[in-house]
């Protein structure tokens, strides 16, 4: 039996085929983040919008009150502007609030647990 585990060997006689496995890995994570980069880039714009639209109806209602205190006579207008930048809040909070996908990074953990499984494979034999 051999003292030395046979990853050893490979990386002694073909340290190429080493740096290829890191390189792939290497690309792996980097398309796998940045999908996940993509996702969290969404979601800030999302609650930016939210924050938006959530200020902007807060002034447009405030300008509402005020000027419905004013005159005496009610008008549609003052209900219709604040509640357009209500609805884009509602929206972009709904956006904001969905889960990220589970399966981020799932192949980065898949092609880890396979070659642990090879490894551990290898290191049984004789």
């Amino acid at each position: 039996m051999s003292l030395v585990h046979p990853i050893f060997s490979v990386l002694v006689s073909k340290p190429e085929l080493v740096i290829d496995h890191v390189a792939g890995y290497a690309a792996l994570v980097q398309e796998e983040a940045t999908s996940a980069g993509t996702e969290v880039a969404k979601r800030a714009a999302a609650w930016a919008a939210c924050g938006v639209g959530a200020l902007l109806f807060l002034v447009f209602a405030g300008v509402a009150v005020m000027l419905g205190a004013m005159h005496e006579e009610f008008h549609w207008a003052l209900v219709i502007v604040p509640a357009i930048p209500l609805a884009v809040a509602a929206v972009a909070f709904g956006k904001a609030r969905q889960p990220m996908p589970a399966k981020a990074f799932a192949e980065l953990k898949a092609q880890i647990d396979a070659d642990a499984q090879v490894l551990r494979t290898l290191g049984g034999r004789p």
